[in-house]
């Protein structure tokens, strides 16, 4: 079971885009606990996502014909 933060950490992306892909239903969570709780993500969700978004890259990247260069965030240019 991992926090928001720690899958943020261990993608290296933001807690925002943790929350963007739990939001969007592309990650699953648990609630624990009554009332606000606190949320937790399975390890497993985090495969399953991580083999959705692996997929997703191959469809663009590989049978596509946009750029991966261009698609990191590392070389993307900030306005």
């Amino acid at each position: 079971m991992f926090r928001v933060k720690a899958v943020a950490e261990l993608l290296d992306v933001s807690r925002s885009t943790v929350y963007r892909a739990i939001e969007a239903g592309e990650l699953d969570v648990l609630k624990v606990g009554a009332g606000r709780g606190a949320i937790r993500i399975p390890g497993t969700a985090v495969n399953v996502y991580l083999n959705t978004c692996a997929e997703r890259g191959y469809a663009d990247f590989v049978e596509g014909d946009q750029s991966p260069e261009a698609a990191d965030d590392e070389t993307a240019e900030v306005a």
